[in-house]
């Protein structure tokens, strides 16, 4: 009989609440039994209006609350635990609270960035329906980037959709890939600090893809762990503002392509991809109200 591996202690979960106590109860319950100690998890509350609800379920579970005074997004939100936690949590696991946590899943991850050549590692990502999320992607360029995002939706079979999504996601052993969703990703901390966390500037989408590209940049391997897994429901706190959260992840898909190519030459190309990504927005914007 294979012996249990023993709950980490060394790791710090990090989840950004925002009017999301309905999915909170799960997702604490989940994340109390992959640790070793309550006490290392770690709730932040984006100045929501449920907040005495979820008040209430940390104080009954022993887990941590960090109120927030305004919104700043998801990444930012991550970045302002960090600092104030204990200094014997030296892993991070930044998981969306609509999801799922095992024993299991937290403590690979974790093993997996105790290696000084691994950035950020992540595991497979299974949606409600049972289907596998592509949570392990290309990094965007002009090219497979602007190509899924102008076709994905008219055209599945483009192979710039394929490009960028890869096939990481389907495999079945430990893989390197561009870079690794949000939802739920692991890194160390000390890493994580040095390169100045997320980047304050996404207010939500893209600062994974973005944390990923410039680790990958310092020479990091970004690992995708498909040998563990967690559920993700995935929007449950945006379903009912669904236009700004298109608006939202457009306006960071400009930024990092800002970010990625600088400069006076870039500068038409930039161009023609702000007017795509407008036109795209605007579609889907459409479609969504109808």
């Amino acid at each position: 009989m294979t012996a249990k591996t023993p709950a980490p202690s060394d790791v710090a979960i990090i989840t950004v609440s925002y009017n999301s106590s309905a999915q909170l109860a799960d997702f604490l319950a989940s994340a109390v039994k992959s640790v070793a100690s309550p006490s290392q998890v770690f709730v932040v509350d984006n100045n929501s209006a449920d907040i005495d609800i979820t008040e209430k379920l940390t104080k009954k579970l022993g887990v941590n609350l960090l109120k927030l005074d305004k919104n700043v997004g998801y990444g930012s939100a991550v970045n302002k635990a960090v600092p104030v936690l204990p200094a014997e949590f030296t892993s991070l696991l930044v998981c969306n609270p609509d999801s799922e946590l095992n024993p299991e899943t937290v403590s690979a991850l974790r093993s997996a960035v105790q290696d000084n050549k691994v950035g950020v590692a992540g595991p497979r990502i299974y949606n409600e329906d049972g289907s596998v999320y592509p949570s392990a992607r290309s990094i965007p360029s002009i090219r497979n980037g602007v190509g899924h995002a102008l076709f994905a939706n008219i055209w599945l079979s483009n192979p710039w959709t394929k490009s960028y999504l890869s096939e990481a996601h389907l495999q079945n052993k430990s893989v390197s890939t561009g870079w690794v969703s949000g939802a739920c990703l692991a890194v160390r901390r000390d890493l994580f600090t040095q390169v100045g966390g997320f980047d304050d500037h996404y207010f939500m989408y893209f600062e994974d893809v973005d944390l990923g590209y410039r680790l990958g940049k310092l020479g990091y391997n970004n690992l995708y762990v498909p040998e563990v897994s967690i559920t993700h429901i995935g929007g449950e706190s945006t379903k009912a503002i669904k236009k700004t959260m298109l608006r939202i992840h457009h306006e960071s898909a400009m930024r990092f392509i800002q970010v990625k190519y600088k400069g006076i030459l870039w500068a038409p190309v930039r161009g023609v991809i702000r007017l795509g990504l407008a036109l795209r927005f605007w579609l889907q914007a459409k479609k969504a109200t109808t």
